[in-house]
């Protein structure tokens, strides 16, 4: 066990109910432990949360929300190497990649103060009417109230300041659960907040000793919003027993479509499908995962990408050149390599990786027209595999990316307006990258999952506003 050892960060501590061990995901040493709370700690919480919020002389305005967020970006600047070194140990995501995501954060908390300034009420017209004569209406904005977040793994630190940033924002006391695999950024986020400023009320973290205690603190009546990063399969669990009243987002995943046309040149596609099916070893919710080409594309296509995943350094995401690290438990590497040989007992080819190297890390792998029923065709994979279809005609490769209950980001790489126009109108996608990877994405842009994929709309000002109610003002003369 490791000798650095975490509390919770609620306002008032309560005895811990055990111990989490959190393993460096590469080697699987302990890197930290981590007080596990029940539904005594849920409930402390949840108090202050409520208690806080329903004592409006106790709210924070909107300058003091701003500057506290500010100063929290300035210490995360500050802290940058130890934030990045950190995701990179309780995560695995290489170091290269973990710098961008701390970067990414910081511009987040950014972002979350930014958008006060620029999210106002507005008025109602009431001269349209005889019946509204002599009177003034206008909205203004109120913190909807206590917040929940669940959040996930794979981006422990942005993901964080996505759920719990524009709560901050907006005036909502904010209760998060980090994964059990990655609760130190969170941690580290919240104590930055304090430190900038922050009552510790207005931002606890805890993590529960199991899932049914996780399940009391989302549906419990005094929750106002639920957020909520992770396996459809939990979401939509959870949203089926949410309190009445109790608003929620879903963000979970899919298993994102690519669509070649044939006037491309694989070394124009090669290097964006490599960065968007490899990156963090697959584990992202728009990750690549099925690449349709032309039949006359789809081979050099699938062999030049095969290429570059076999360039691919596989290693200690703590090394400054490891490209793909380590899958998040041992257990993925093996449903994973599950999926690929079962893949293999099909039709499709294998041109590169179908293996795991080690107990943690699993080769990047380019298969080749797998069969349409496979679960690497028709599941999200979550992991560092690639599957190339060939199609002969570009409406049935969009008929094949669009025959799942998923729908989330798609993408398509073309020369010509004309295709792009019409795949990107026939795509089931929230939203159509032209000439880039799905997994592109800025942090203040709608990012939405549909179907099963999903609920609601994520990104900054649209968390923002979900953590937001809308009040009704009408004076008359």
């Amino acid at each position: 066990m490791s000798d650095d050892h975490h509390t919770q960060r609620l306002a008032e501590p309560v005895p811990p109910a055990g111990r989490l061990e959190v393993q460096n995901p590469f080697d699987l040493k302990p890197i930290a432990s981590v007080d596990t709370l029940d539904r005594r700690g849920v409930e402390a919480a949840l108090a202050t949360a409520h208690a806080l919020f329903r004592e409006r002389d106790a709210w924070l305005s909107a300058h003091e929300r701003g500057a506290i967020l500010h100063r929290t970006a300035a210490a995360m600047q500050r802290d940058a190497d130890r934030l990045a070194a950190l995701i990179a140990r309780e995560g695995g995501k290489p170091l290269v990649d973990a710098q961008v995501e701390v970067a990414r954060a910081i511009d987040g908390v950014h972002n979350c103060a930014e958008v006060l300034r620029s999210d106002g009420g507005r008025e109602v017209p009431m001269t349209a009417s005889a019946a509204a004569a002599g009177r003034l209406a206008f909205t203004t904005h109120e913190p909807i109230g206590p917040v929940v977040a669940i959040s996930a793994f794979n981006h422990p630190l942005n993901l964080i300041v996505h759920q719990v940033g524009p709560a901050v924002a907006a005036g909502c006391p904010v209760v998060v659960k980090p994964a059990e695999d990655t609760p130190l950024s969170c941690f580290a986020f919240i104590d930055l907040l304090r430190e900038a400023g922050l009552p510790a009320g207005w931002a606890q973290a805890l993590v529960t000793d199991g899932p049914e205690t996780a399940e009391v603190l989302a549906t419990d009546p005094r929750v106002a919003f639920l957020s909520f990063i992770g396996s459809a399969r939990v979401g939509w669990h959870l949203r089926s027993r949410l309190a009445p009243g109790t608003r929620c987002a879903l963000e979970h995943g899919g298993a994102a479509p690519v669509l070649v046309d044939g006037d491309m040149d694989p070394a124009d596609v090669v290097p964006a499908l490599a960065k968007g099916g490899f990156y963090h070893a697959g584990q992202v919710c728009v990750s690549v995962q099925r690449v349709f080409a032309p039949r006359s594309l789809a081979e050099p296509l699938a062999q030049a990408l095969a290429e570059a995943a076999a360039a691919l350094r596989v290693d200690d995401p703590s090394l400054a050149d490891t490209a793909v690290g380590p899958l998040i438990r041992p257990a993925e590497v093996d449903r994973i390599d599950d999926w690929v040989r079962t893949a293999l007992s099909g039709r499709a080819r294998l041109l590169a990786g179908g293996e795991p190297l080690g107990r943690t890390c699993y080769a990047p792998t380019v298969l080749f027209d797998p069969p349409a029923d496979a679960r690497v065709s028709r599941q999200e994979i979550f992991g560092p595999v690639i599957c190339v279809y060939p199609y002969d005609d570009a409406d049935s490769a969009i008929a094949a990316a669009n025959d799942l209950p998923f729908a989330f980001q798609a993408a398509i790489f073309t020369h010509s307006l004309d295709f792009a126009l019409h795949a990107a109108q026939r795509l089931d996608a929230s939203a159509v990258m032209v000439n880039d990877h799905t997994a592109f994405r800025t942090d203040w842009m709608p990012f939405a999952g549909l179907r099963e994929s999903g609920l609601g709309t994520g990104g900054i000002p649209y968390s923002f506003a979900d953590m937001r109610t809308e009040k009704l003002i009408v004076f008359k003369s």
